[in-house]
């Protein structure tokens, strides 16, 4: 005689995973652009590349230092890349509204555009909302 089967019970973890990621591609000006968003616990990772790249990689900070508060203030640093003005005035922007939408935190931009013109910068907004993982 055999001895009958025993069932085990299994339990299968549903976490939310501990890296979020998503990412979109659309054309900005005829360019294809694409944006990936990483949440990570510490800072949002933002890739935003013409060229297939990371391209530039900046960091962008809430300045704890600032007075006002209607105002906040911003700190950006080239940590790979070229440091130019201009990539620290597109940073800037992007990480900015980067920053307050995720709540004030840190940024961490990687850019490789063609095109940084206002308009280009407008639309890459809007295809970093359509990403947003925070």
């Amino acid at each position: 005689m055999t001895e009958p089967l025993k069932l085990q019970k299994v339990v299968i973890n549903m976490a939310a995973p501990i890296i979020k990621s998503k990412q979109a591609q659309k054309e900005v000006n005829g360019i294809p652009t694409e944006v990936v968003c990483t949440e990570f616990s510490n800072y949002i990772f933002v890739v935003l590349t013409q060229y297939g790249k990371i391209g530039t990689l900046i960091s962008v900070t809430p300045d704890s230092r600032s007075n006002d508060i209607s105002t906040p203030s911003f700190s950006t640093k080239v940590l790979l890349g070229k440091d130019e003005p201009m990539t620290h005035v597109c940073a800037k922007n992007l990480g900015m509204f980067v920053s307050q939408e995720a709540g004030s935190r840190p940024v961490l931009l990687g850019l490789a555009l063609k095109d940084s013109s206002i308009d280009a910068v407008k639309q890459i907004k809007e295809i970093i909302k359509s990403c947003q993982v925070w």
